[in-house]
C-alpha cells in the first residue's frame, strides 16, 4: 500500500485530494471552513500521506485551508500541487503555460502552503501555444534552485509523456481514470511499465455501477462496504502504481473513502467488477 513517488518519497497510496475544499465551481471560500479543516486534519489521523492541491484551486483557497490546518506539517507528509490554469470565474479555466506564468503560480505556491521546497510539482495542462520544452523546461530551472523536488505532469498522452521525459525524469502523470472512464489505460500501463505514478483523477465515478444487481453493489454488499469503496478498492487492486486521491468536504465522507484501503479483492471480484 506504499509508493515511492520520483523513488524516494514514500506514501501511502490512498490519498486525498483538495478540489472539494473550495467553493461552488472550484472558487472561493468553502460553505464550512471548519469542516474543511477538519477534513485535513481527520485525513491525516487516518494515515493520508499525500495531499493533492492546486494553485487554481480557489484560488488559493486549497492550500490556505491546508496550511491553516496543518502546518507545521508532519515529516512524512508529501504535498502535491499543480500550475498551469489561469481561473476567470467559478467553473472557468485556462490554460497558460508561458515560463514566467509557471514560476509566478509556482512561487505563489510555495508562498501560500508555507514551505521551502515542493515535493511534486505538476503541469496541470500542457499548453499548446508553447512548445512542451519551454513549459517542462521551466520547471527543471526551478527545480535545479532546489524549489522542486519532482516534477510531474496532468492530462496528457502516451506521447506527450515520452516526450516530456526525453526533458527530464517525470515522477508522476496524474490523467482522468476510473471504472466507467478508462481512456487512459495506455497511459496507466506506460506508467507502470517505467515506475511512475498514475494518479486518477475523478477516481468514483460509480454511476450506474453502483445500481441494484450490479456486479459493483453485489461485491460491495459482500465486503459490508459501499461502492465507492469498492472502486477505490478496485483502483488500488488495478496497479500498484495507481495512486488514487478521492476528495470530499465533509469527514464522515473521508472516513468511507479512506476505509476502502482495507477491502481486498479476490481474482473473480476484481475480474467482475473491471466488466
Amino acid at each position: 500500500m506504499t509508493f515511492l513517488i520520483g523513488g524516494d518519497l514514500a506514501v501511502d497510496r490512498l490519498g486525498y485530494g483538495a478540489m472539494q475544499l473550495t467553493g461552488p465551481g472550484v472558487w472561493g471560500e468553502p460553505a464550512d471552513p471548519d469542516e474543511a479543516r477538519r477534513v485535513l486534519r481527520r485525513a491525516i489521523e487516518l494515515g493520508v500521506t499525500l495531499i493533492d492541491t492546486a494553485d487554481s484551486y480557489g484560488p488559493y483557497v486549497a492550500d490556505r485551508l491546508i496550511r491553516e490546518a496543518l502546518h507545521p506539517y508532519p515529516s512524512n507528509l508529501v504535498i502535491a500541487t499543480k500550475v498551469g490554469f489561469t481561473r476567470g470565474g467559478p467553473g472557468m479555466w485556462t490554460v497558460v503555460g508561458r515560463p514566467e506564468y509557471l514560476r509566478q503560480q509556482t512561487e505563489l505556491n510555495l508562498r501560500n502552503l508555507g514551505v521551502e521546497r515542493i515535493d511534486l510539482l505538476q503541469l496541470h495542462r500542457i499548453d499548446s501555444t508553447v512548445p512542451l520544452a519551454d513549459q517542462v523546461g521551466e520547471l527543471v530551472a526551478l527545480q535545479q534552485e532546489g524549489k522542486v523536488r519532482h516534477i510531474g505532469l496532468s492530462e496528457v498522452s502516451v506521447a506527450q509523456l515520452a516526450q516530456a521525459r526525453e526533458i527530464t525524469p517525470i515522477a508522476t502523470v496524474q490523467n482522468s481514470y476510473n471504472l466507467v472512464h478508462r481512456a487512459s489505460e495506455d497511459v496507466l500501463e506506460y506508467a507502470e511499465a517505467n515506475g511512475i505514478g498514475f494518479i486518477p483523477y475523478f477516481p468514483l465515478a460509480t454511476g450506474d455501477l453502483a445500481g441494484p444487481g450490479s456486479p459493483l453493489s453485489e461485491a460491495a454488499e459482500a465486503h459490508g462496504a459501499t461502492p465507492s469503496q469498492l472502486a477505490l478498492a478496485w483502483l488500488l487492486r488495478r496497479s500498484p502504481v495507481m495512486l488514487p486521491i478521492p476528495g470530499t468536504s465533509k469527514v464522515a465522507h473521508l472516513e468511507e473513502n479512506m476505509a476502502a484501503g482495507r477491502i481486498s479483492l479476490t481474482d473473480e471480484e476484481f475480474a467482475a467488477v473491471a466488466a
